[in-house]
């Protein structure tokens, strides 16, 4: 059990702006990760990054995993990670390897799961990829590539499993969306497009499952965390190096983020900003004073694009 203070340096100082949030005090003192222990959790992107992790926190709390993404090599590194924990078994885990962009295989992917498992408790939309490039530079394909893989994928693998859900009336589905799915940055337009796709989406989906209170749909916005989303970065030239030695300042440790994505998972909570400062002071600004947050970044973002000309990639 997380101890109290814990939970509330979780809460407070982590964890931004969240509607359910004042309504679910209580629940602060209550088990927090643990709620989620004997689920079903599949989760996408958990090759790498914060899928990673998410497997490997899971595993400690006695779920029943599905793990996808693509590397089917790399899924079974983290399956072995994962039972090295000694929490799970091997019926426990069940590998299945598919391309998140590929829509025509969510269906018998879904249906492989429940095959499998019976049930799908959770679904962690995590699955995603990044770009650095210029808008004035970027190829149109790797606007319809992001698009395809961050927004449409995402939107094609919840409407298989939703069905499902609402037959059985409860259910969790979690989508890894980003701060930048509502404060802008440059250098990633294609990036927070699809993210800004996706909050649409998700504001969407919670309102049309009002009647179906047991399905839970979480928006999980991190700022900037370690991660490998960067180095697979799109950019406009494959021979673009991305500085990666210079984009690790202020980002949040990876095992940190899901830690507290867990703490949202476990109390229902249906937004939530993640984030290390100053990102989410900027995120209040831009929600509640957008004049100033609008003047702000624009300063910020004023000599990074500068030095993304000259070479050197800064990102947040």
């Amino acid at each position: 059990m997380s101890s109290l203070s814990d939970v509330l340096a979780s809460t407070f100082f982590d964890i931004g702006y969240n509607p359910s949030l004042i309504f679910c005090l209580p629940t602060l003192f209550l088990p927090q990760e643990q709620e989620l222990t004997g689920l079903v959790v599949w989760v996408t992107g958990a090759s790498s990054g914060i899928g990673e992790e998410l497997a490997y926190q899971l595993s400690k709390l006695g779920v029943s995993l599905v793990l996808s993404a693509r590397r089917v090599h790399e899924l079974e590194r983290v399956k072995r990670k994962c039972l090295g924990n000694g929490n799970l078994k091997e019926k426990d885990i069940f590998v299945l390897p598919f391309d998140l962009a590929n829509r025509s295989s969510h269906e018998v992917a879904t249906k492989a799961v429940l095959q499998e498992f019976g049930r799908i408790d959770v679904l962690v939309n995590n699955a995603g990829k990044i770009h650095s490039s210029l808008i004035v530079d970027t190829k149109m394909d790797f606007f319809k590539e992001l698009i395809e893989l961050n927004y449409l994928g995402t939107v094609s693998l919840t409407k298989c499993v939703l069905p499902h859900m609402i037959e059985r009336k409860q259910g969790k589905i979690v989508i890894v969306n980003s701060l930048v799915s509502f404060v802008p940055i440059a250098i990633s337009s294609g990036y927070c497009a699809s993210k800004h796709a996706l909050r649409g989406f998700i504001h969407s989906l919670q309102i049309e499952l009002t009647k179906h209170p047991g399905i839970i749909v979480s928006n999980i916005c991190p700022g900037p965390v370690h991660s490998n989303i960067r180095k697979n970065a799109l950019t406009e030239e494959v021979t673009k190096t991305v500085d990666h030695n210079k984009i690790q300042d202020r980002q949040m440790a990876t095992r940190r983020c899901v830690r507290l994505m867990l703490v949202a998972m476990a109390n229902n909570l249906k937004e939530v900003w993640i984030g290390e400062q100053p990102y989410l002071l900027v995120s209040y600004l831009w929600q509640y004073m957008p004049t100033l947050a609008w003047w702000i970044i624009r300063k910020f973002w004023e000599k990074r694009i500068d030095l993304f000309k000259s070479g050197v990639v800064r990102a947040t």
